[in-house]
């Protein structure tokens, strides 16, 4: 028998003048003779990310009233229809250690700064913050250097980590939803153009900062000192991968050519009272989209494999115009109850799930070697204030997609009978990508029911 097909690395890299970019999952990066379910490199890619939205959440809307598979499309989880057989909807997690805890006011801050930690944050607006190390970062200290960058913090608002935000607590709790360690916030990039650089941008260090300046300045596409390479892998592929090679560059240039756009029509009249991101585009929809493609691209070129991002700080004053909510966020949240405030926080929470559903809908149509992205990934979305009016940390409003490689059995709505801590969920997360902590945060072991069918 003769065998033609051509075998890539799995970390085949496009390199040029100030870029490095990497490939999505080809059919050429499997041997000739391997199984189809493994991956080249013979072992399992799986993902983890965590989105955090602020400021609580209008759960008359939210939860479910029946457990199990049929649970009811409530009207903000509606947006998750077609995949709601790759999603749990998880209710009874709480973070204890956002409560007081005898410190008084600071719920925001608390929520924020415990919500991947685990860890009761210490009331200062000092240098001496201390919290604790952030799930992901665990992950990414075990994996991440399979990856060119270990992890990817994103935000969609501004990430200040000085300076007194909540009752005496730091901005770094409010601000930051990771951290490197127990007195070292890790704050999103906020900047889509940043990101970009940073994921597509060349991992050579002693690139001359002329060279980059210039290339910055003349916003030359990065694809540009790469088409020779393109030209000659695509003359050695089948017909299948120079598909998929092509609709990935093609994503990368149209992402690319987005952020120039926002860089040059980003002049637009502030309103009063509205907090501008410090990154673009100015308007959130495209802004927040921008960055969760950016995320997606980050996950089909395997440049990390762990992912937070931020859609909004604790206590975010940011308005939502564009679905008719003229009011702060924040202040909104404090809703007394009220109805017509209520029916307000609850268009900013639909206004988020299909922002972040689009997120979801690229994962699980984005082919993986014998899966998808999703298949292969573990995305947790949620916040760390359920009823935002009372700031409490139980029943917390927690979404989990994806199969972990096949170790999770999602499609259903898990009712737990007595509160579970955020920490045990994040346990059985990363045992699902072969990270075994003993403990993180107040955990007390991992969660029950995900591997069900």
């Amino acid at each position: 028998m003769i065998v033609t097909k051509k075998h890539l690395s799995r970390r085949t890299m496009l390199r040029g003048l100030g870029a490095c970019i990497g490939l999505p999952m080809l059919d050429s990066m499997v041997p000739a003779f391997a199984a189809p379910s493994r991956v080249a490199s013979g072992e399992k890619a799986v993902r983890s990310v965590f989105v955090y939205v602020p400021n609580g959440m209008t759960m008359r809307d939210w939860s479910p009233t029946t457990a199990g598979a049929n649970w009811e499309a409530t009207p903000i989880l509606k947006a998750f229809e077609p995949w709601r057989q790759d999603m749990f909807v998880l209710s009874g997690m709480m973070d204890h250690n956002g409560n007081a805890l005898g410190d008084g006011g600071g719920d925001h801050a608390r929520a924020g700064g415990s919500f991947l930690t685990g860890v009761h944050p210490k009331r200062t607006a000092g240098k001496d913050i201390h919290v604790g190390i952030s799930v992901d970062q665990v992950a990414a200290n075990a994996i991440g250097h399979k990856t060119k960058l270990k992890s990817l913090e994103l935000g969609c608002e501004d990430a200040r980590t000085v300076g007194n935000c909540d009752s005496g607590y730091s901005c770094a709790y409010s601000n930051s939803l990771s951290w490197t360690g127990p007195s070292t916030p890790n704050p999103p990039e906020t900047n889509p153009r940043a990101v970009f650089e940073r994921l597509f941008g060349s991992d050579d260090i002693t690139l001359p900062p002329e060279i980059r300046a210039k290339r910055i300045a003349d916003r030359e596409s990065i694809l540009d000192s790469v088409q020779d390479q393109v030209h000659s892998i695509l003359g050695t592929v089948g017909g299948a991968d120079r598909r998929k090679m092509d609709e990935y560059l093609t994503a990368v240039r149209e992402i690319e050519t987005r952020i120039q756009s926002a860089e040059k029509n980003n002049v637009i009249e502030v309103q009063p009272g509205f907090e501008k991101p410090e990154g673009i585009p100015f308007e959130f929809g495209p802004y927040a989209t921008m960055m969760f493609d950016l995320a997606a691209m980050a996950f089909k070129s395997d440049l990390t494999r762990v992912v937070t991002v931020v859609l909004g700080r604790e206590g975010s004053l940011r308005t939502y115009n564009e679905v008719g909510v003229p009011d702060g966020h924040h202040p909104l949240s404090h809703h007394g109850n009220r109805t017509e405030s209520l029916d307000k926080l609850s268009k900013i929470n639909q206004y988020h799930v299909q922002l972040f559903s689009q997120f979801i809908g690229q994962l699980k149509t984005s082919q993986d070697g014998d899966g998808t992205l999703l298949d292969h990934s573990m995305v947790l979305y949620g916040s760390g204030l359920s009823d935002s009016n009372r700031h409490l940390h139980e029943n917390l409003p927690i979404l989990l997609f994806g199969r972990g490689d096949g170790s999770l059995k999602p499609g259903r709505h898990i009712v737990y009978d007595k509160p579970v801590p955020m920490t045990n969920l994040y346990l059985t997360m990363l045992d699902r990508m072969d990270v075994k902590p003993e403990s993180i945060g107040d955990s007390t072991g991992k969660v029950e029911h995900l591997t069900d069918i």
